[in-house]
């Protein structure tokens, strides 16, 4: 499925003020929301992101048409990245390991700020070297 890459970056933006705002203040309910809003983009696709519903509702219908498109595999691999990350976190300040939360979030929003500052999505350049490894991993098999 081919995606609109400025809905992605969209929201990077959102995330990345969601996360700015849980280093700050140190909201597991936050970042926790987050996550969840990462696992739905992830496993839904970004069609079930709730930043995706903005975009689309809210943005998208006041823009041209997109100049190129995405396949979505990439984006919903970062997603999962993303999850990941918030759910560490998540786990350290709920476990009162504070530092694990403000280090895995300290990650996320890196990545996060990449893509909506500069369009380098971390997650999707990742995500051809796993797609790789996994192909030779299942031919040794």
């Amino acid at each position: 499925m081919q995606t609109d890459p400025r809905g992605h970056r969209f929201a990077a933006v959102l995330a990345s003020a969601v996360l700015a705002v849980v280093l700050i203040t140190g909201s597991e309910l936050l970042l926790a929301a987050q996550a969840l809003a990462f696992a739905l983009g992830a496993f839904g696709g970004l069609r079930s992101s709730p930043y995706g519903w903005l975009f689309r509702t809210f943005v998208h219908p006041h823009l041209a048409p997109p100049t190129e498109t995405e396949d979505e595999r990439p984006l919903r691999f970062a997603q999962g990245v993303g999850l990941v990350f918030t759910s560490v976190g998540t786990l350290g300040y709920f476990t009162g390991v504070t530092w694990l939360g403000l280090l895995a979030t300290g990650f996320a929003l890196t990545a996060a700020f990449l893509n909506a500052a500069f369009g380098y999505c971390l997650g999707s350049e990742i995500y051809p070297i796993v797609r790789r490894a996994q192909g030779r991993l299942g031919a040794g098999a």
